[in-house]
């Protein structure tokens, strides 16, 4: 299947705007791809970004710490990462990210996938900028379900990647595997101006795990937006609000992911 390839209708010049009926429309000529995808409902569409818009970002990614950041530096759940807060960032980031908490985006995504009702997070739990480096990776996992701040349930993540003259040879595949995890029946580069969004549920097993072999100059780096409905009953308690690890069928033959497990469960 060709690349599906088509801009957000958000723009900057003369000053940061969003087209919310295009961006409506954006949302229903794309459906039947995003309902139809394997393992899970998926899409992929690469020239997400105007290029003013994504240039800026970029030039705007914070190289220092922030404020409250995480990091991320041993374990199958993820190596040499880190994860920095919009609402740390220069006021331009903040700007941008609230763009994608608004209502054009909303209406957008509930197009695409038919999921209705959609509330974003002003404090971005879990996303934000991410930033892995030479070596590091994620394992592959599903999201956690809840968010307890908001009290309310994940549905769909948007990631947006960052990196310009991403090389095959580096990897930092996004994989989505199967229910069973047996298989991974997808493949993702993350490349410049590429976005994929999907489904989060229980079975939406995903991550990139496989160590970065770039440069160590050079690191894998992404937008991560995360979107949630309202519960429609009590929310059950026994409902996960944290990520849950799944060790791929190598996974299970290596003593080093046994090892960084029982790391995992002393710390």
């Amino acid at each position: 299947m060709a690349p599906i390839t088509q801009a957000l209708p958000i723009t900057l010049s003369p000053e940061l705007d969003f087209d919310q009926n295009a961006a409506s429309a954006f949302g229903d000529s794309l459906t039947s791809h995003y309902v139809q995808a394997a393992p899970f409902p998926h899409i992929v569409i690469d020239n997400f970004l105007h290029e003013e818009l994504i240039s800026s970002i970029c030039s705007h990614f914070p190289i220092e710490p922030t404020n409250n950041e995480m990091l991320y530096e041993r374990g199958y759940k993820g190596q040499l990462k880190r994860q920095i807060s919009p609402n740390d960032c220069a006021p331009f980031l903040k700007t941008v990210f609230n763009a994608f908490n608004s209502a054009p985006m909303l209406q957008f995504l509930e197009n695409l996938t038919g999921i209705h009702g959609l509330i974003p997070d002003p404090y971005f739990t879990g996303g934000g900028l991410h930033e892995t480096k030479s070596g590091g990776f994620l394992g592959v996992h599903s999201d956690f379900r809840l968010n307890k701040k908001l009290n309310v349930e994940r549905r769909l993540n948007v990631i947006i990647y960052l990196n310009e003259d991403w090389r095959e040879e580096y990897g930092g595949n996004l994989e989505l595997w199967d229910v069973g995890m047996r298989t991974c029946l997808k493949k993702v580069l993350p490349v410049y101006n590429r976005c994929v969004i999907f489904n989060t549920d229980k079975d939406s097993n995903h991550g990139h795990p496989e160590p970065l072999t770039t440069p160590e100059h050079i690191s894998r780096r992404s937008i991560a937006l995360y979107y949630y409905t309202a519960a429609t009953m009590a929310i059950d308690p026994t409902q996960r609000n944290k990520t849950h690890y799944k060790p791929r069928p190598k996974d299970r033959l290596s003593l080093k992911y046994y090892i960084n497990k029982l790391i995992k469960k002393k710390n």
